[in-house]
């Protein structure tokens, strides 16, 4: 039997937390809930999951994770009410500066699952997910 009970927040460091945090609210909607400048970090939530947004120190030049190289977060995956949901965002997301598209919509195996992978202007994986009818 389990010793937990769920995902209180993910901590992922960021290129540019202003960056990252701005794509959150203004393309997925989400919410800044707390701000410490002096770390620097933020909390973003989207009402369910929490995320804390770390600045990593850019003063020594900080590298981009590589999935396949790495140990650590291979991707976020967020999912979408509606088809017609992700198709929406999948445009706002391939239109917004900075952010690098691995594949725009398409089905999981047979479907009628659909998902895509981009790379948010900060550099964090992420996937969007719509589960199918």
């Amino acid at each position: 039997m389990s010793k937990t009970v769920g995902l209180n927040h993910l901590g992922l460091a960021v290129a540019d937390l202003d960056q990252t945090t701005l794509f959150f609210e203004k393309v997925l909607g989400w919410t800044e809930t707390a701000r410490d400048d002096a770390y620097p970090r933020n909390s973003i939530t989207d009402g369910t999951l929490r995320l804390t947004l770390w600045q990593v120190d850019k003063s020594v030049s900080p590298r981009r994770f590589d999935r396949r190289l790495n140990i650590g977060l291979h991707h976020l995956a967020l999912e979408v009410e509606s088809e017609e949901e992700l198709l929406r965002l999948a445009d706002v997301v391939a239109a917004w500066p900075g952010v690098k598209v691995e594949f725009m919509p398409e089905f999981m195996g047979t479907g009628p699952r659909k998902h895509m992978m981009f790379a948010e202007p900060g550099g964090i994986r992420l996937e969007l997910v719509w589960m199918g009818a």
